[in-house]
């Protein structure tokens, strides 16, 4: 984008003033005496949740080094129930294994002195009040400076029958578990005092997995056991496992499957559709309906009989149809070092957009990217509005480049090593697409430095298919300048698979008629598209994006909110990619205000430019 950046802080989420929910396990008792407190000789850690927003929540965790010593290392560990998870985290490095959320030090932060405190931050999903950390430790101790409860050991099956599994285990080492829980996959199947436990209501010859945790009076749990597998008997009376699944008819909300008759005896078929059964039939065919338009599915199917249920199919995947050609993404860019930074779950909330174009990443020390050429990745308001975002509902498309600033492109020296910062960002926060901003004279106009743009990004297609690539570059009324189609045809010979190529029209002496203009860059846009890669105008449309300036433009071009509905709605209706805006910083009144970057410089709403955009 083309205006320049100034120094700006943005706050990702406000923390809630008046009313914070900590968890930090339960309080260790003494010994024949519920109501004694053991002081804690280890660090300590407290989960805060500081704000709820319903399908979201951010925490902050507090460790506290009461160990006598200086901590080198921290580890805090917790469960959330089935259906929560952690999203993302600043100032830790987040793992999950299964429900159990993992937080380690990063290398700067990992010591503590004694007496002294480390925090970070987390976004959950989904908030509400079952968004309760479980089993929490530090370093292998209870968060609230408690023993820890060893693993159970020796896990073994030593009995089975039709329908019962019987599991034994060795007791815990050192302080006696006040019990036991036997997990048959992730459900709780029992809960004893001794060191064995039988398993019942199975079904004949299926296969179950098994892990043993130890908990005790404080109500702290021990990690789970290492599992055993058991199958109960019973398998000659049953019959056998469906073959031959497959589509035989469909519509938009409906399937037929057929599959073969399996050998034993037969009383019916139980058809499962996402793991969930669907509907029960007597014959080898049933029709799935009441499923929903463009939307997958996956289907299994498993005979049964008066002595149990066969195992069931392989699964068959099957997406129902009337899905749109090329459905469009709104994502005007968002700025968190420029132009008084809005907060963007207040902007989503209020709009209903959904996606933002991030800028920008730039070059720090060489070849490395960093927000502004300055901010990290990860721990600093770039991570936490992503977070944010993502918190919401939303996702983000990073930008590299833009107008000013240090630059990826002529600071990697080989495409290689430009490939490998752009992955660097792309695996920081698991992305869905980037956007190259190739602009001015080091990077749009040094052809040296575009061909190696364009080979990077050959490289990140060839390494990340899933992930959609775009470039964005500047235009002039009539369409792209010559350097700009240079730009295509080299994208087509060298096949770099971009998928979308968004023009800005604006700056671009638009004049008094931005609308047509814009169009008509757009469909020279389309000419230049239909001769480099053969494409139909269909097929041209889908890979193109405008990428447009609200307000006033540095020219003091006028795209109004009806000139900004119309372009929509021209986008629309052609099947555009993309359709962005400079910027939602912008997005705010200051009529006579002239170009600023905290404002439109029109009169109209907050966040009306985006309001539109959302629906494209």
């Amino acid at each position: 984008m083309r205006l320049r950046k100034l120094t700006g802080v943005f706050a990702a989420v406000l923390l809630a003033a008046a009313t914070t929910l900590i968890w930090s396990g339960p309080t260790r008792a003494a010994s024949g005496s519920a109501q004694a407190v053991v002081p804690p000789l280890t660090p300590t850690a407290t989960v805060v949740k500081t704000q709820d927003w319903g399908s979201g929540w951010q925490g902050q965790v507090t460790i506290t080094n009461g160990s006598g010593a200086g901590l080198l290392n921290w580890r805090v560990e917790f469960d959330l129930p089935a259906g929560y998870a952690v999203t993302s985290a600043w100032d830790a490095r987040l793992t999950r294994n299964g429900q159990r959320f993992i937080f380690e030090n990063l290398s700067w932060n990992g010591t503590i002195p004694n007496g002294g405190t480390r925090s970070f931050g987390l976004i959950g999903s989904p908030g509400g009040s079952g968004a309760v950390p479980q089993n929490c430790s530090i370093n292998n101790y209870a968060c609230d400076g408690g023993d820890l409860i060893e693993v159970p050991s020796g896990v073994r099956i030593t009995g089975v029958t039709d329908t019962s599994i019987t599991v034994a285990w060795n007791a815990s080492s050192g302080r006696p578990p006040a019990g036991y829980r036997v997990w048959n996959g992730n459900t709780l199947a029992a809960t004893v005092t001794g060191t064995t436990a039988t398993v019942t209501g199975l079904n004949p010859c299926s296969a179950h997995t098994f892990t043993v945790t130890a908990h005790n009076i404080s109500g702290n749990q021990s990690a789970r056991s290492q599992p055993v597998t058991g199958t109960t008997t019973g398998c000659e009376n049953l019959p056998g496992r469906p073959s031959g699944l497959r589509t035989t008819a469909a519509t938009v909300t409906s399937v037929t499957l057929a599959w073969e008759t399996p050998t034993g005896t037969v009383t019916g078929y139980r058809v499962y559709q996402n793991g969930m059964l669907k509907t029960t039939v007597t014959g080898t065919a049933a029709t799935v309906s009441g499923l929903s338009a463009c939307t997958p599915y996956s289907f299994t199917v498993s005979a049964y009989n008066t002595f149990g249920e066969s195992p069931q199919s392989n699964a068959l995947s099957h997406t129902t149809g009337d899905c749109p050609t090329n459905p469009g993404v709104a994502a005007p860019y968002l700025y968190t070092g420029w132009g008084s930074p809005p907060n963007p779950a207040t902007v989503m909330n209020a709009t209903g957009i959904k996606w933002f174009t991030m800028a920008f990443v730039l070059a720090q020390n060489g070849c490395n990217p960093a927000w502004d050429g300055g901010r990290p990745l990860q721990g600093g308001q770039d991570a936490a509005a992503i977070a944010a975002i993502r918190a919401a509902g939303g996702d983000v498309v990073p930008s590299f480049g833009g107008w000013s600033g240090n630059k990826l492109g002529p600071n990697c020296a080989t495409p290689q090593a430009l490939a490998a910062a752009y992955q660097q960002v792309i695996d920081a926060y698991n992305l869905k697409a980037i956007d190259i901003d190739i602009e001015n004279f080091d990077e749009f106009e040094n052809l040296t430095v575009q061909d190696r743009i364009l080979q990077a990004l050959k490289i990140i297609k060839q390494n990340n298919p899933t992930v959609k690539t775009i470039v964005t570059f500047g235009t002039e009324t009539t369409g792209p300048t010559p350097t700009g189609v240079r730009l295509i045809n080299q994208a087509a010979a060298i096949q770099a698979g971009i998928d979308v190529f968004t023009i800005m029209p604006f700056d671009f002496n638009g004049g008094a008629n931005m609308y047509q203009n814009t169009v008509n860059a757009s469909e020279a846009l389309k000419g230049h598209l239909r001769t480099a890669f053969g494409w139909s105008d269909a097929q041209a449309y889908s890979h193109m994006g405008i990428s447009g300036m609200n307000g006033l433009s540095d020219q003091q071009e006028l795209t109004s909110l009806e000139i900004w509905t119309q372009i929509r709605d021209w986008a629309k209706s052609k099947g555009l990619a993309r359709l962005a805006f400079w910027s939602v910083n912008r997005d705010r009144p200051c009529p006579g205000g002239g170009v600023q970057s905290a404002c439109s410089g029109i009169a109209q709403p907050d966040w009306e430019f985006t309001r539109i955009t959302a629906g494209f």
